[in-house]
């Protein structure tokens, strides 16, 4: 092989058909030095050309390129649809490819490639995106700014030197500036090492946004497809046999009758499945590969590129492991795949992207059902499954929501035939109530409460009962349903018996390591740590113990129990402020008549309000004790960061709840002896219908206002703030920005303006909270699951319309389940028994009136309920002070009423618990034991008859398995006979045998016209 330095330069480059050296001939540069890797002449470093006097590195040679003297510019390798291709543009040079002649002109095809490199045969398959700023930088005279890009597959760009006509000049860069330069240099020399083939433009302005386009070659792929053990699908079919003839002529018009509804995307076959085995380049032959490119599709190679770059190290930035280290240092500012082209372009051209678009995430397609497969395929298992999870979970509220809209109606058929209410309603009853206040407060009479007495049966009914055991029995069923769904989908997606993959360590976690070994070690460990700091996590002793975290963990500790204390603080605030106002309101006889109704709806709007805002202060406490607790890899890190956010926000939103259920009118006292919060101020009491009623008011404006606002502002309105504020400050930092390049923008610009994913975490807790409301006090509300309906419907639908539109690529992540949701869900599904059965027994009058109509009622039914229920009281023995002043009452007052079972005062014991009272009580206790002992083991039950594996995917994973065993001997036979035949041939059987022993050659072999993995060696099986 010739020595490239003592080739002429013009030799290097490709020559126009006017003869002169193509894309260099018009640019003014100085001769600059490019570092070429020893014996590949493609693959080249990114290192700049010699820096301050740095001569090249051992082992490096230099590609020498030339400066014409002219000073224009002939032709432009930019691609430009707004203009001819090929024609002259005053645009600089973007790249120089080494196949692709940049003055030649470009086909149409190219120019509007928006997916891959400048020579339109190389898919762009990730995006790096930095921010560069120069410092002093100025133009040297006769200058017209141009500047060459930096790599294609191995080039590097030009620093270039000072002097000279034409020269850019160069101010003394920022230190910072230059350390985060030179580290970029390396970690994309290091890709290039692992076989990326890498695109950058040049940084020809003061300031700007560089994107460097990466592209995973075919030996790439095969390699790390192996390593990652990713299924791909064989040559194999089969048939998947369906269960009975009964299950399969339902199953047809089944889907037959839901046609309408079935977006218009491919879909997978239900009757024919490719068996599936992970990548193996020793076993080619067992796979259709049909076109290399084609291959992996876009999710999987932006996955595959995407764990080359969490992997590569970086020695300049201490050591650092992966892409997500260098972001957190402020060296990239974003890394992501590219979307598969715009969703709204008019062009007839489709793509998954704009498919997406028009079947999924638009509100006109609300009534349709998800296209789960190609979500999977577009976004990966991870985001796939949660979309999965929410249709299941919508599918499931549709007939909660039926049967609630059942028993609500129910309450509204039989209000009529209440004797409670009526009993309350009748003014002959005549029951003087005590005063509800202090001196303010008058005698009542307790028909004035009528109207919250029949509103309290809509929700107080018997049917509110069976309607929670309904719901208890739903959650569970709704679960083992999902285990099932959970199943198929992992069957189909081939997810069945993949392996946890390995993690890396945090950024966090390597620096916290980092900074232990600094203190506590001596100079050999420094030298240790400079050499192998990415095996720290391997030794015991540089791993962080428990005295490491100790700080942390009582941080947290300290910090959540501070919350909670605080968000219960919160709630005696409220407390505080429904008993002051309701006593000024007493004051005035305008006001007097209204107070309840005040009081209650400005308290609920009040809570609202507070949990709104706790809840994304929540969130960010929980983010930031997370970091302090230093988890070693994302995934433990998102776990913690689950459970403590879902901890915080589980108290922020149902402690207002709880109190109205389970506090409110419980440690009031009596009539002579009331309890007292601040000196004059009582504590409150329920309503005269109890307290069902106000829970009922409370739980409604919770939850629809959460879902309505957090939908319609934090969703939708924070996100286009949050997009027009970033185009803002892009025009202001875009004063060199072409103009023919921002009216039309590359692809990864397009995604570059978009807002970075963050997780699926905010998605699901929004669902986690709803389902709790939707589950845990439904005895008091029948109608949480049509809202719940109601809002997931435009749940989806905005989530989806988010994914596609508004937020970046997210890489594709594969994952068997949804992870530790689905604990937190049979936890919720667990704690919904316990809290409904204490709604019925203690804040309804399920159980008093159970009790006195089969012990106390002479006729079996319940008249004369509300007088057993209310005891008597000397107005005599009021204390003093504390009667009512300038009462207009009718009658003179000698008893006065209220809500207890107490003796009266004629008794031995007067204002005692009555015995009624311990009967009572013991019959509630004794409801919330059995209910809860037969809801749990109806949902053993339940649970046990839904197996968790659906049969018939049962059965196909073992057919699957069978199948493959026999396929792998098949191929192996005929693969051996091949080669065991003699080499002797007839012409036409002799061509035949060659074609079927290419075809199943493996990888090792290098066949005419493929690209071969180099350096790997295989044996033939």
């Amino acid at each position: 092989m010739r020595d490239y330095d003592s080739l002429d330069p013009k030799e290097l480059l490709p020559v126009a058909p006017g003869g002169q050296e193509c894309c260099l001939a018009s640019l003014s540069f100085r001769l600059t030095d490019i570092p070429l890797l020893p014996g590949s002449p493609r693959r080249l470093s990114p290192q700049a050309g010699a820096r301050g006097g740095q001569g090249p590195k051992h082992g490096q040679q230099y590609l020498k390129m030339p400066s014409p003297p002219a000073p224009g510019l002939q032709g432009s390798s930019s691609r430009d649809p707004g203009q001819p291709c090929g024609g002259e543009s005053t645009r600089s040079i973007s790249v120089i490819n080494n196949y692709l002649d940049a003055s030649e002109p470009v086909s149409s095809e190219a120019c509007l490639s928006r997916m891959h490199f400048h020579d339109n045969q190389r898919k762009v398959d990730y995006v790096l995106a930095y921010h560069y700023r120069k410092r002093g930088a100025h133009l040297a005279q006769g200058s017209l700014g141009h500047s060459l890009a930096v790599i294609s597959n191995g080039e590097t760009g030009k620093e270039p030197h000072a002097g000279g006509p034409g020269d850019i000049e160069l101010g003394p860069l920022n230190a910072l500036e230059e350390e985060r330069k030179e580290q970029r240099e390396e970690f994309e020399h290091n890709l290039m090492e692992a076989g990326l083939e890498l695109e950058k433009d040049s940084e020809n302005k003061s300031q700007g946004s560089i994107f460097v386009r990466i592209h995973a070659p075919w030996q790439v792929l095969a390699r790390e497809a192996e390593f990652l053990k990713i299924k791909v699908p064989t040559k194999k079919m089969y048939e998947i046999k369906a269960g009975g003839s009964i299950a399969k002529k339902f199953s047809a018009v089944l889907q037959k009758l839901s046609s309408p509804l079935q977006p218009r995307v491919p879909e997978h076959s239900n009757k024919m499945k490719n068996l599936s085995y992970p990548f193996s380049r020793e076993k080619m032959y067992l796979y259709n590969i049909q076109e290399k490119d084609t291959f992996f599709d876009n999710a999987t190679r932006s996955r595959i590129v995407h764990e080359i770059l969490k992997r590569t190290a970086c020695s300049r930035a201490n050591n650092t492991m992966g892409i997500n280290s260098l972001i957190a240092n402020n060296i990239y500012e974003a890394a992501y795949p590219l979307h598969d082209g715009e969703y709204d372009s008019p062009e007839d051209d489709m793509n998954d992207r704009k498919l997406l678009y028009q079947e999924w995430a638009r509100y006109g397609v609300f009534y349709k059902f998800q296209p789960i497969d190609l979500i999977r395929k577009y976004f990966g298992e991870k985001i796939g499954l949660y979309f999965a999870w929410l249709g299941l979970y919508t599918s499931f509220l549709i007939p909660s929501s039926v049967i609630g809209v059942i028993v609500f109606l129910y309450g509204c058929a039989t209000i009529e035939e209440d004797i409670p209410s009526r009993e309350m309603c009748d003014q002959q009853n005549a029951f003087t109530m005590c005063p509800l206040c202090d001196k303010s407060c008058d005698y009542w009479n307790l028909s004035s409460a009528c109207g919250t007495a029949r509103a309290s049966h809509l929700f107080d009914n018997p049917a509110t009962v069976f309607f929670s055991i309904f719901m208890a029995l739903w959650a569970t069923m709704f679960l083992e349903n999902w285990k099932r769904l959970q199943m198929r989908l992992g069957y189909f997606w081939d997810l069945t018996g993949i392996e946890e993959e390995e993690e890396h360590s945090r950024p966090e976690y390597e620096t916290k390591v980092r900074e232990k070994m600094l203190k506590e070690s001596n100079k050999s460990a420094v030298q240790k740590l400079d050499t192998n700091t990415t095996e720290c996590d391997e030794d015991d002793e540089d791993k962080l113990t428990w005295k490491d975290r100790f700080p942390g963990y009582l941080m947290n500790f300290a910090s959540i129990l501070f919350m909670i204390a605080l968000t219960f603080s919160i709630v005696f605030g409220v407390i505080v402020y429904r008993i002051t106002t309701a006593a000024a309101l007493s004051l005035n006889k305008a006001t007097r008549s209204n107070v309840r109704v005040t009081v209650t709806a400005t308290a609920v709007i009040i809570n609202l309000v507070v949990i709104l805002i706790l809840d994304e202060i929540y969130g960010a406490v929980a983010k930031w004790l997370t970091k302090i607790e230093v988890p070693k890899t994302e995934q433990t890190f998102e776990e913690r960061l689950i459970l403590k956010a879902f901890l915080l926000k589980f108290v922020n939103a149902y402690s207002p709840i709880f109190y109205v259920a389970f506090f409110k009118g419980r440690f009031v006292g009596r009539p002579g002896s009331y309890v007292y919060v601040f000196d004059g101020y009582r504590m409150e009491e329920c309503a005269p219908g109890g307290c069902l009623m106000e829970l009922c008011i409370q739980l409604s404006i919770i939850m629809l206002g959460k879902q309505l606002i957090q939908n319609n502002i934090f969703e939708i309105g924070v996100p286009k703030l949050k997009k027009l504020f970033r185009k803002l400050k892009d025009e202001t930092e875009a004063g060199e920005t072409d103009s023919a390049h921002s009216k039309h923008p590359e692809q990864w610009d397009l995604d570059y303006s978009l807002e970075p994913y963050t997780g699926l975490t905010p998605e699901y807790m929004e669902m986690i909270i709803q389902f709790g409301f939707v589950t845990l006090f439904v005895a008091s509300f029948p109608l949480a699951p049509v809202f719940a309906l109601l809002n997931n419907v435009i749940e989806v639908r905005l989530d989806a319309k988010k994914f596609v539109t508004e937020l970046r690529r997210p890489d594709a992540v594969r994952t068997k389940d949804i992870g530790i949701w689905f604990d937190i869900l049979s936890g919720i599904g667990k704690f919904s028994v316990i809290s409904n059965a204490f709604v019925i027994a203690i804040t309804s009058d399920f159980i008093p009136r159970l009790v006195y109509q089969y012990s106390y009622s002479h006729n079996g039914t319940l008249h004369g309920f509300v007088n057993h229920t209310l005891s008597f009281f000397n107005v005599s023995q009021l204390k003093e002070g504390t009667q009512p002043e300038n009462s207009q009452f009718d009658q003179e007052v000698q008893f006065c009423r209220f809500k207890d079972y107490r003796e009266p005062p004629w008794a031995p014991n007067p204002y005692e618990f009555s015995k009624q009272y311990w009967f009572v009580l013991s019959a509630r206790l004794a409801f919330v034991i059995i209910f809860q002992n037969l809801v749990m083991f109806l949902s053993v039950l339940v649970d046990w008859m839904i197996p968790d594996i659906p049969t018939d995917i049962s059965d196909q994973i073992k057919k699957e398995k069978s199948l493959l065993v026999d396929f792998f001997l098949k191929e192996e036979h005929e693969k051996l006979k091949l080669m065991d035949e003699p080499a002797l041939r007839s012409p036409g059987g002799g061509d035949r045998s060659r074609s079927r022993a290419a075809s199943s050659a493996p990888s090792g072999q290098s066949q005419p016209g493929s690209v071969m993995s180099s350096g790997s060696q295989h044996t033939n099986v």
